[in-house]
Parts: C-alpha cells; sequence; structure tokens
C-alpha cells in the first residue's frame, strides 16, 4: 500500500483542515487543473504490472482519459441544486436550454484495443456510463487493479470514484454515442439534441454526430464483480467478527445538517494534525464528536448505513489508505475471499450499508467522508487519527510547512512557536 504524505500542500478545501493549513493568499503555482463546483481535484493513475493484462491493451495514454462532472450555473453549491449540464471530458449542453455546442470526441480505430481510465470529477452526481454498440472489461477501480471481468454495456461511477476498461473497437467505421446518464433530475435520462453525451469516433467515419437514439437496456456492473488481481483476501479472519476494531456509523440528516452517530463535521480552526505536532492530547483534538482514535496494526471493520433518506445514496471515500468492500450496499453476500479494494465506496440508500476493512498501517489523521461536496460542508463527515503516540515522533515538520502554517502562529488555537523538527 502507498503511504500518503502527511505533509502534501495542495489548494484549499474543507480537506486541507484535517492535515495542513490552507494556502495563504500570497501563495502561487501553475499547473494544469480541472476545476468543477467549489474545489479543484487531482487525479492520478496508475499502472499494471501483470503480464496478462498488459496483453489486453494496445493503447493508453492521454487520449484515454475520460472525465465526467456535473456543472452547475453558479458557483457555488447546496445540497438539492440541480446541475444545468453533464461535462465528458468538459464538454456539455446545457439543459433544458440546449444550445449545439461541440461534444467532446473520443478517437478509436477499427480493431484498436483501448484502455479507458474513466474519473468522476462529480461535484454531486452519478453516472450510469456506456458506450452503444461497445462492451466495456473492466480491469481497475479506485487505483486498484482488478481481475478483468466479463464483458458489460454500463458502469456506475460515483463522485470521486474511477475506473479503467477495455474496450475492443470491433463496430463498423462510424459514430457512437458516449453516454453518461447522471441520477439527478430534470438531467437525468435526457439524451435529445447530445445531451449527457460525447461521441466514440473510428477513423474514417464523417466528423458528424449520430443520430438520436434512446439508450438500450444494459447489463451494469455490480461491485460484487470486482475482485483485485493481488493480494486479493480481506484483512482480519474470514467472518463478520474477524476484525480487531469494528464500529457502526449511522448517518442521518436533521436540522440542515448530515450527521454521523448524531455529531456532525465542523472544520476546526487549526488542522487536526498540527494540534498534534503541536502537543495536545488525544482528547483535546477538535473538533471532539467527529474523531475516531484508532490503534496501530489493526483490523477496522466499518459498517455505514443511511437512517435518512435525504439525498442517498452517498459515496464514503478515506484518505490515507484502501480498504476492502467486504459487503456492498446492494447486495447481502459477505465476501472476505476476495472483495474489491478501494478508496470511494457507495453505503446505497434508506436501510442499506456497505461494510468495509482496512489496516492501520499508516499513522496519521485520516478523513472520511461523503465526495457529494454540498454534503461534506454540512458535515458529512468524520476523522480517523491512527496511532496518536506515534505522529509526532515519526514525522518532524518541514521547514516548508511551517512557512505555509505561519498564519496559523498568532491564532488562538495554536501555541506561539511551533515545535522544532
Amino acid at each position: 500500500m502507498v503511504k500518503r504524505d502527511l505533509f502534501g500542500i495542495t489548494p484549499t478545501s474543507q480537506i486541507n483542515i484535517v492535515t495542513e493549513c490552507e494556502v495563504p493568499s500570497s501563495f502561487m503555482t501553475r499547473t494544469t487543473l480541472i476545476e468543477d463546483c467549489t474545489t479543484v481535484r487531482l487525479a492520478s493513475g496508475s499502472y499494471l504490472a501483470d503480464e496478462h493484462l498488459i496483453a489486453l491493451l494496445a493503447v493508453d495514454n492521454e487520449d484515454t482519459v475520460i472525465t465526467l462532472t456535473d456543472w452547475f450555473r453558479e458557483p457555488k453549491v447546496t445540497p438539492g441544486t440541480p446541475p444545468a449540464s453533464t461535462l465528458i471530458n468538459g464538454k456539455g449542453r446545457r439543459f433544458p436550454e440546449v444550445k449545439l455546442v461541440d461534444l467532446a470526441v473520443v478517437n478509436v480505430r477499427k480493431g484498436g484495443r483501448y484502455r479507458f481510465r474513466l474519473i468522476s470529477l462529480s461535484c454531486d452526481a452519478n453516472f450510469i456510463f456506456s458506450i452503444d454498440k461497445h462492451k466495456l472489461v473492466v480491469i481497475e477501480a479506485d487505483g486498484e487493479s482488478t481481475v478483468p471481468t466479463k464483458p458489460v454495456d454500463a458502469v456506475q461511477i460515483f463522485a470521486g470514484q474511477r475506473y479503467s476498461f477495455v474496450l475492443h473497437a470491433n463496430q463498423e467505421i462510424s459514430n457512437y454515442w458516449i453516454r453518461a446518464n447522471p441520477n439527478l433530475a430534470p438531467l437525468n435520462n435526457v439524451f435529445e439534441d447530445g445531451v449527457n453525451s460525447a461521441i466514440l469516433r473510428y477513423a474514417g467515419a464523417q466528423p458528424v454526430e449520430p443520430p438520436f437514439s434512446e439508450p438500450p437496456s444494459l447489463k451494469l456492473l455490480k461491485e460484487t464483480d470486482l475482485h483485485p488481481l493481488i493480494n486479493p483476501r480481506a484483512p482480519g479472519l474470514p467472518h463478520i467478527n474477524g476484525s480487531d476494531f469494528d464500529k457502526t456509523f449511522k448517518v442521518d440528516f436533521q436540522d440542515n445538517r448530515f450527521l454521523i452517530n448524531k455529531e456532525s463535521w465542523k472544520a476546526p480552526s487549526a488542522p487536526i494534525l498540527l494540534q498534534i505536532l503541536s502537543g495536545k492530547n488525544a482528547s483535546e483534538l477538535m473538533p471532539q464528536g467527529s474523531i475516531v482514535h484508532l490503534k496501530r496494526n489493526q483490523v477496522v471493520q466499518l459498517e455505514i448505513t443511511s437512517i435518512s433518506d435525504v439525498a442517498t445514496p452517498h459515496p464514503f471515500h478515506l484518505h490515507g489508505h484502501a480498504f476492502s468492500v467486504i459487503k456492498s450496499a446492494d447486495s447481502n453476500y459477505f465476501n472476505f475471499k476476495d472483495p474489491v479494494r478501494r478508496d470511494v465506496v457507495s453505503i446505497g440508500g434508506l436501510g442499506q450499508s456497505a461494510v468495509i476493512r482496512f489496516v492501520t498501517d499508516n499513522p496519521g489523521p485520516w478523513i472520511f467522508h461523503c465526495h457529494i461536496e454540498p454534503h461534506l460542508s454540512v458535515g458529512l463527515a468524520v476523522v480517523f487519527v491512527e496511532d496518536f503516540d506515534n505522529i509526532l515522533r515519526n514525522n518532524p515538520i518541514p521547514q516548508s510547512w511551517k512557512d505555509l502554517c505561519r498564519v496559523y502562529e498568532h491564532s488562538k488555537a495554536l501555541p506561539a512557536t511551533l515545535p522544532q523538527a
């Protein structure tokens, strides 16, 4: 498992207050970013290490990345705000005032095999993704290589999730609709005039849009059909009581805020990591009620369930770890032998639940949050403080991090001087 850098410096967001200070207004960086909703997302891929998977592939480059996002008229989005458009690779048509702007085009050659990296940059919506008349063989979920699935027609992808799939360009030379059907009304199930769509174009085809057609019935990928290629077993013993630490999170909605076990996350004035490195005791960390302490090298089992039907399903993302999904939300079956390993999981609708396991082998404060940004902004998160005693001992503070945090030195939540490295 790749260890995450506790001192990584990234653009400002609700997340950064867990492990680092916000970037001050005088800070400047130059890079190419994809912006959606109210934050900036950075995406990365992984490489396949197994030769039998490499044999499936022919093309894997910057032209085989497909990004999906929902687009809103206003920059500040509140829970329940409907998107105006779906963007595929940054392009899309607004609904219902459709203007025939150019759609994204993905180019292929007949007979070729392509690894496409599908990335959800969504603020809220989840999508049913498909390509007319083409099958998808999924080989990766959230950076974790999987055993190649049987061919499917479509995948459901939630905010923050990533998939890689292999497509065989084995149809007639022509243009085919790429569809990303969002779950949010009034945009869902609309495909007239190229809404929620892009184009798969074979070399030699005319540069025109395919004729309009309703989407066919689709065989959808099930999360339980995904199995890790490497080290497939879930950590712990192969039964429901086979973990060292077991906890249930109940997601509710009251007074316009989301709650987990009756507590609503509110970002502290100082990053939790900085609180730890500044000498606070475990019991003093803020925000109290939203912090769960975990011991080192334990198997943690979490059940996450919705007891409210407001704005479900919630895709939950864990920083610092990938986890094994031993029970998916749409299944009652527990899989300890080879459950999918990923870092974003849907917990389903009212009364459904997902159960995950991971090993506490990465000391630090790690946020566990709904990846729907308006939900995070009104409290849908907790923080795991993993191996509290070793965080300060093993993480001397780099100078660059001290420089970034100068703005906090005079804050009442911090000591006057940062501890020395």
